[in-house]
C-alpha cells in the first residue's frame, strides 16, 4: 500500500517554510460555519428560495402588484413572507454564531513552535505544515505530527485517543530511532529532513511514508504519528514535525460534509406543495373558461352600464387576467404560515428534548440536547439504529469478576432473596491493596490465605504474564498503565489478592508474593496477537526453576493442555460456559515446567527465527507453538466488560417496538458477540447465530446463501406449522464485509441480515460503517439513526437520517457531528419512543387540520365565482382574508401541534407496539391528504351553500331582504371561524390550559377584531374599508345565527359520527391504552392509591416480553484489545522509565392486524417478529 503515484505524494521538509510553501498546503485553521457577514444574505436566501413555497409566494407577489389582475391588496402576501424569510434568517444566523465561536475558540488555542532556534508561542491556526511543535502533559495534539523525540527513554510517548476512537485506554508511540537522540531544540532546529508520504486520507490506523535525512532513508509507520484530537498523557513533553495541517487532518478528513437533512415529511410537503399548485391552476383555468362564457353570453348586454376595463378589448383577454386573478385568490390552499408554523412546533419539540429531567445524567451533569431543530418528528419513525460497542453500549471499564481455579469456582452471585454479601476488605490482609477493587466471594481470599498451591499459582500467573507498565507514586501506591482494560483488572486482581506486580526491567519482573518481594527473570515475551488468541512469558524463579506461563482464549489453550488434564478440562469447560453465558470475557491460564535443556534448545530456534529477513511472523509462530504444548491448566478468569446502565432493557424495549439494532464495532469478534449476549440482542432462544468471516468474494456469497437458505426454510416451516420461527443473529468480519458491500452482493447482503433479528458487524472501518448505513437507506427506503462516541463514529453519524453523540465520555467529536447528544444509551428509548412518537403524532395531526382549515376557507372561493359571473370578487372582507390565518387560526393548531399527546409517557415506554404507525408512516401520507382535502372540500360546499340557500328568501325583523353579499360574507366568516374552532377541540387529544386560551381565546379575538374593523370609526376610509356597520347589523339577526349553527351541525356531525363508528369498530391501539387510562383512573378513585394497584401495575409492566436470561452456549472471548508488538517493547527494554513522572488518572397481541398486513406489504420478506408484550394486550387489558 506505499507506493503512492509520484503526483499523489506529499513532501514535507522541516524547519522550511519557503520550500512548503510552494505545494499550497492548507493551514491549519479550520472552518466548521457556512456564512460570513459578507456572503450571508445573498446565500440564505437563496438557500430559502429553493423551497418551492418560497419561489412560489414571491412570483405570487409580483402578480398582485399589477393592478389589472390584483384583487386583492399587495400587503396579504408580502407581510407573511417576510416575516417567514426573517424567522429563518435569524434562526440559520444564529446557529452560525455558535459554529463561529467554537471554530475560534479551538484556532485560537496556544502551540509552542521552534521557530528559528527558539520555542515561541503561536496560534493553532497559525502552525503551519514542516514546523516543529512542542508538546507538553495533557495537551491536546494540534496537527497530525510525526513523533521526532519525547522525554521518555527511546522517544516513546503514551497517547490517549478518545477524541478519535471513544477508548480511553493508554496507547504508546515511538518516534523513528534516528531522530529520538534530537531532544534539545538547538538540535531540532538543525534538523532538515525530508518527508515523503501519502496525501490526506481518512485512513486512522494507516499511514505510509518514508523519512529522508543524512542520504538515508526510514520507513514511517502510523505506530510514528500523534494525529490531531490525541492528547498527550504520562509523558513530560515531546516533539513533532506537522504532516497534515487543518482540513487535512484524519480528524478533520472523517468529519466528512455536514450533509442538508430532510424529514420524509418535507419531501412530501414539497409534493403535496405542487400538487396542490397543479390543482390551484385548474381551478383557474375552469373560472376563467367560466369567465369567458358568461362575458360572451351575458355580459356583453351590461356592457352599456359595466364597461370592460380599459386593456380589455375581448372575452378571451378578460379570461385571461380572470386566471391570473383567481391564481391570486385561491392562493390560500398553500399559505405561507404552514412552513413558518412547521418551524415553531419543531423548535417547540427540540426544547421539550432540552428540558427533559429524565434524560439529564447526574454523574457527568449532562442534558440531552437537540443540535437539530428539523428532524424531530423523523425521530418517530425509526426502523434501523446503528450503535458502536465501545463507550456506547459498554462504559469500557472492566471488573474481575468471577474465576474458576482447579475446578473450583469462586464469585458465584448469592441467593438474591438472602442477605446480600458484603465486598470484601483486603487491606487487613494486604497492604497494597486497590482499594477500589470490588469482590465478594470470601472463600477465595480464604484459598489464598491458607496457602492452596493452586490458587497462588493462578495469581501468580495472572501478575507475570502480562504486559502492563508499573508507577509507584509514593511507597505502596501503584498505578498500572496497561494497553487494555482487560489486562489492568487481571493484574489488579492479582494484586488484591496478595500477589502484587511491582515493577519491570527488560530482563526481570518484580513482585511482592503475601508481603514477601521475590524478583523473577524474564527470559521471553511470546507475545499476542489475533491469529494466536494468547501470549505466554517464560521466567525463572529465585529458585532456579524455569516456567512458562500462558493465558488466552480457551478454544486456543484447551487443545494445547496435556493429556493428563482431561477431568479438569471437562470441569472448567463447564465453568467457562456459564461464564460465557453471562455475556462475561474469558480467558483460561495454564502453565508448563522446562528442564534448562528445553530452554537452551528452544531459546537458540527463536532467536534464529527473530534474525530470519523473510516471514519473520511466520517463523516466530512456528517456534511459539512448539513450546506452548503439553501445558497443565490452572483455571480460567471472567472479566465483565461493565455495560452501560439500562442497555439490556433498552434494546428489549426497541426490538419490541420493531426497531433493528445493529452493532457495528472496531472491536475483535469474540468480544463483539459477547457484548451481542449479555446486552441481550444475541439471546440463547435464537434458531442460530451464523458467523461470516469469509476471505475472499466467493466464500463470503456462499456463507450468504447458506443464511439465506436457512431462514427462508424457518419461514416456509413457520408458515406449514403455523409455529413462531426462532430469530437468528448474524456476525459479520470486516473483511467479509468489504466484499459483502461490493456492488454485486450488497442486495444479497441486506436481505439476508435484515432476515436476522440481531446484526453484529465486527472489526469494521469508521468508512465501512457509512457504507453499512447508506447500503439500508438505499435498499429498504427506512428511516435510520446511528449513535456512537469516537471521530470514529463521524462518517456513520452523518451518513444516518438521524446522528446521536454519546457525550459521555471524553471525546466530543461525535457530539459535534451529531443531531442530537445525550450521555447514555438508554436514553434513547426516551427520545424515540416519547418525543420522537409524540413529535410524528403532532405534526401529522397539525398537517391533516392545517390543509384542512385552508382548504375549507378558499374553496368557499370557487363556489362564489359560480354566482359572480366569474368576476374573481373575494366571498370575504380583504381584512378577514389577510388575518384567517395569522391570527384567527394560527394559535390554536400551534397549541396542538407543540402539546398533543395522545397516551403519556410512561405508557408509551410501556407499549412500545404504538411505535408502529409512525414506521408505516400511517398518520400523514398521500391518503391520509386526500381525506383532509376531501373533509375541507365538503365544510367549503356547507358554507358556501346553506347560507346562500337560507339567507336568499330571508328578510329582516323589519320586512327587509337579508340577500345582500355583505351579510352573505360575514355569515360565511363566522361559520367558517366557528366550525374549524369546533374541529380542532375535536382533534386536540391531550387538553392544556394553552389550548383553551387560544381556541376560544381565538373566536373570541375574531368578534372583536370584526367589530372594531365594521365600527363607523372606518367610515373615513370608505374605499378601503367596504363592510362598516355590516357586521353590527348581520349578528343582532336570528336567523343569521341559526343558519351559522345548522352550517356548524352539517359540518360536524359527520366527522363525530364516523371517528365515534372508527373507535367502537376498528379501535386502533393508543385507543385500547387511552381507554384502559381511564378504567384505572376510575378504579384508584374508587379504591385509593392502595399499594395492591401500584403492584399490579408493576406486574403488567414486567410482562412486556422482557428477554429471559441465557441457558449455556460455548463463546471464547479472548479478553486483550491491545495491539501485538507490546511484549517487544517491554524485552528491548524501550519503554522502560527513567523519570517518575506524575500520573494522569489511569483510563479508566395486540398489535392490530392492519399493522401487520401493512409491514408485510413493505417488506414482503421480512418475518414479522411476534416477540414481546403486546401481543397479549387486549387479554391483558
Amino acid at each position: 500500500g506505499c507506493q503512492t503515484a509520484k503526483r499523489e505524494e506529499r513532501r514535507v521538509r522541516a524547519n522550511d517554510r519557503e520550500y512548503n510553501e510552494k505545494f499550497q498546503y492548507a493551514s491549519n485553521c479550520i472552518t466548521t460555519s457556512k456564512y460570513n457577514i459578507i456572503t450571508f444574505l445573498p446565500v440564505n436566501l437563496f438557500e430559502q428560495f429553493q423551497e418551492v413555497a418560497n419561489t412560489y409566494f414571491l412570483f405570487l407577489l409580483i402578480l398582485q402588484l399589477i393592478p389589472q389582475i390584483s384583487s386583492l391588496s399587495w400587503f396579504t402576501t408580502i407581510v407573511p413572507l417576510a416575516l417567514v424569510l426573517s424567522i429563518t434568517a435569524i434562526k440559520d444566523a444564529t446557529d452560525d454564531y455558535f459554529r463561529h465561536k467554537s471554530d475560534n475558540q479551538v484556532n485560537n488555542r496556544q502551540s509552542q513552535v521552534l521557530i528559528r532556534g527558539s520555542i515561541q508561542k503561536e496560534k493553532w491556526m497559525n502552525v503551519r505544515v514542516g514546523d516543529i511543535i512542542k508538546l507538553e502533559n495533557n495537551q491536546f495534539v494540534a496537527a497530525d505530527l510525526l513523533l521526532l523525540s519525547s522525554s521518555e527513554p527511546h522517544g516513546l510517548c503514551y497517547i490517549e485517543t478518545a477524541e478519535l476512537d471513544g477508548e480511553t485506554n493508554m496507547k504508546v508511540r515511538q518516534s523513528v530511532s534516528v531522530t529520538c537522540e534530537l531532544g534539545d531544540p538547538n538540535n531540532l532546529a538543525a534538523f532538515n529532513g525530508e518527508v515523503v508520504c501519502e496525501p490526506p486520507n481518512n485512513k486512522l490506523d494507516r499511514f505510509c511514508g518514508t523519512l529522508y535525512w543524512k542520504d538515508r532513508k526510514y520507513s514511517l509507520t502510523n505506530q510514528n504519528m500523534l494525529l490531531r484530537g490525541c492528547v498527550l498523557r504520562n509523558t513530560e513533553f515531546c516533539y513533532g514535525l506537522v504532516i497534515f495541517a487543518g482540513p487535512d487532518t484524519k480528524l478533520m478528513q472523517n468529519s466528512g460534509r455536514t450533509k442538508f437533512k430532510r424529514t420524509s415529511i418535507d419531501r412530501l410537503m414539497n409534493t403535496l406543495v405542487l400538487w396542490i399548485f397543479c390543482f390551484l391552476v385548474c381551478m383557474g383555468m375552469i373560472l376563467a373558461v367560466g369567465n369567458a362564457v358568461w362575458e360572451r353570453e351575458v355580459g356583453s348586454l351590461f356592457q352599456s352600464y359595466l364597461p370592460w376595463d380599459p386593456p380589455v378589448d375581448s372575452f378571451i383577454f378578460s379570461a385571461f387576467l380572470s386566471f391570473w386573478s383567481y391564481v391570486i385568490i385561491l392562493n390560500t390552499v398553500v399559505p405561507i404560515s404552514l412552513y413558518v408554523s412547521v418551524e415553531v412546533i419543531r423548535l417547540g419539540h427540540s426544547y421539550f428534548i432540552n428540558w427533559d429531567r429524565q434524560m439529564f445524567c447526574s454523574q457527568c451533569n449532562t442534558a440531552a440536547e437537540a443540535r437539530t431543530t428539523t428532524l424531530n418528528e423523523e425521530l418517530g419513525q425509526v426502523e434501523y439504529i446503528f450503535s458502536d460497542k465501545t463507550g456506547t453500549l459498554t462504559q469500557n471499564i472492566m471488573t474481575f469478576n468471577k474465576c474458576s481455579i482447579n475446578g473450583q469456582t469462586y464469585g458465584e452471585a448469592t441467593d438474591p432473596l438472602g442477605p446480600q454479601p458484603k465486598k470484601l476488605d483486603f487491606t487487613p490482609f494486604n497492604s497494597l491493596a486497590d482499594p477500589n477493587f470490588c469482590f465478594y466471594d470470601d472463600t477465595l481470599l480464604e484459598s489464598v490465605k491458607v496457602g492452596d498451591c493452586c490458587t497462588h499459582e493462578f495469581f501468580r500467573l495472572l501478575s507475570l504474564c502480562h504486559t502492563v507498565m508499573s508507577e509507584e507514586k509514593s511507597e505502596g501506591e501503584l498505578v498500572y498503565k496497561a494497553q487494555s482494560p482487560d489486562e489492568g483488572a487481571l493484574v489488579t486482581a492479582a494484586r488484591n489478592f496478595g500477589f502484587v506486580f511491582r515493577s519491570r526491567t527488560p530482563g526481570t519482573i518484580s513482585t511482592t508474593e503475601m508481603g514477601r518481594p521475590v524478583t523473577y527473570a524474564l527470559l521471553a515475551i511470546l507475545d499476542f496477537n489475533n491469529i494466536r488468541k494468547r501470549m505466554s512469558v517464560i521466567v525463572r524463579n529465585p529458585e532456579g526453576r524455569i516456567r512458562l506461563y500462558c493465558k488466552g482464549a480457551d478454544t486456543m489453550l484447551l487443545e494445547r493442555l496435556h493429556p493428563s488434564n482431561q477431568d479438569l478440562m471437562n470441569v472448567t469447560s463447564d465453568h467457562l460456559n456459564e461464564y460465557a453465558a453471562d455475556g462475561l470475557r474469558t480467558l483460561a491460564l495454564a502453565y508448563r515446567d522446562l528442564s534448562e535443556e528445553q530452554w537452551e534448545t528452544w531459546s537458540e530456534r527463536q532467536r534464529s527465527a527473530e534474525r530470519a529477513s523473510d516471514c519473520r511472523e511466520e517463523r516466530l509462530a512456528a517456534v511459539y507453538e512448539e513450546i506452548e504444548q503439553d501445558m497443565m491448566l490452572l483455571g480460567a478468569t471472567a472479566i465483565e466488560d461493565k455495560l452501560q446502565e439500562g442497555v439490556p432493557e433498552t434494546i428489549a424495549v426497541l426490538s419490541l417496538a420493531n426497531i433493528k439494532v445493529w452493532v457495528l464495532t472496531g472491536d475483535k469478534q469474540e468480544t463483539a458477540v459477547n457484548i451481542g449476549y449479555s446486552c441481550k440482542m444475541l439471546t440463547d432462544d435464537m434458531a442460530e447465530v451464523f458467523i461470516i468471516s469469509g476471505n475472499t468474494v466467493q466464500c463470503v456469497r456462499q456463507e450468504l446463501r447458506f443464511v439465506a437458505s436457512s431462514t427462508v426454510l424457518s419461514l416456509y416451516g413457520r408458515d406449514k406449522y403455523q409455529g413462531d420461527t426462532l430469530p437468528f443473529g448474524l456476525v459479520i468480519n470486516g473483511h467479509s464485509l468489504a466484499h459483502a458491500l461490493e456492488a454485486d452482493m450488497e442486495a444479497e447482503f441486506v436481505s439476508t441480515a435484515c432476515a436476522c433479528k440481531a446484526v453484529i458487524c465486527c472489526r469494521v472501518t469508521p468508512l465501512q460503517k457509512a457504507q453499512v448505513v447508506e447500503l439500508i437507506k438505499k435498499h429498504k427506503r427506512a428511516v435510520t439513526l446511528a449513535v456512537g462516541d469516537g471521530a470514529n463514529d463521524i462518517s456513520m453519524i452523518k451518513s444516518a437520517h438521524i446522528g446521536v453523540g454519546i457525550s459521555g465520555q471524553e471525546g466530543n467529536q461525535a457530539v459535534l457531528a451529531s443531531d442530537y447528544s445525550f450521555s447514555q444509551f438508554r436514553f434513547l428509548q426516551r427520545l424515540l419512543l416519547v418525543h420522537g412518537r409524540w413529535s410524528y403524532l403532532r405534526m401529522c395531526r397539525f398537517l391533516c387540520y392545517f390543509f384542512y382549515k385552508n382548504f375549507a376557507f378558499t374553496m368557499v372561493h370557487f363556489w362564489f365565482g359560480f354566482f359572480c359571473g366569474f368576476s374573481a370578487q373575494t366571498v370575504y372582507d380583504q381584512y378577514f382574508i389577510t388575518l384567517y390565518n395569522i391570527v384567527y387560526t394560527s394559535l390554536p393548531v400551534l397549541a396542538m401541534g407543540i402539546f398533543d399527546q395522545d397516551v403519556p409517557d410512561d405508557r408509551s415506554l410501556e407499549y412500545p407496539k404504538l411505535y408502529e404507525p409512525g414506521q408505516l408512516n400511517l398518520l400523514f401520507n398521500k391518503k391520509e391528504f386526500f381525506i383532509c382535502i376531501a373533509q375541507g372540500i365538503y365544510t367549503s360546499v356547507v358554507l358556501f351553500f346553506v347560507p346562500y340557500a337560507v339567507l336568499s328568501d330571508a328578510t329582516q325583523s323589519s320586512g327587509e331582504p337579508l340577500a345582500d353579499y355583505q351579510t352573505f360574507a360575514v355569515t360565511t366568516a363566522t361559520a367558517l371561524v366557528i366550525v374549524v374552532s369546533v374541529q380542532i377541540a375535536l382533534d386536540t387529544g391531550y387538553w392544556t390550559i394553552i389550548n383553551h386560551v387560544f381556541i376560544w381565546g381565538s373566536l373570541g379575538l375574531y368578534f372583536s377584531i370584526m367589530l372594531a374593523l365594521h365600527s363607523p370609526l372606518f367610515r373615513i376610509f370608505p374605499n378601503q374599508f367596504h363592510f362598516v356597520g355590516t357586521a353590527q347589523s348581520t349578528l343582532l339577526q336570528p336567523v343569521v345565527w341559526l343558519t351559522i349553527a345548522l352550517a356548524t351541525a352539517i359540518c360536524v356531525v359527520p366527522v363525530l359520527t364516523f371517528r365515534f363508528l372508527k373507535l367502537d369498530l376498528r379501535p386502533q391501539l393508543s385507543d385500547t391504552v387511552r381507554y384502559t387510562q381511564l378504567v384505572r383512573l376510575k378504579k384508584r378513585k374508587l379504591a385509593g392509591r392502595s399499594a395492591g394497584e401500584r403492584g399490579w401495575r408493576g406486574a403488567s409492566t414486567m410482562s412486556e416480553g422482557r428477554l429471559g436470561a441465557r441457558s449455556g452456549s460455548r463463546r471464547s472471548g479472548y479478553a486483550f484489545a491491545h495491539q501485538e508488538g507490546f511484549g517487544e517493547l517491554i524485552t528491548s527494554g524501550k519503554n522502560m522509565r527513567l523519570s517518575s513522572l506524575v500520573l494522569g488518572s489511569f483510563g479508566s397481541k395486540h398489535s392490530s392486524s392492519w399493522i401487520d398486513t401493512l409491514r408485510r406489504k413493505k417488506h414482503p420478506h421480512t418475518p414479522t417478529c411476534t416477540s414481546g408484550g403486546l401481543e397479549k394486550g387486549p387479554g391483558m387489558l
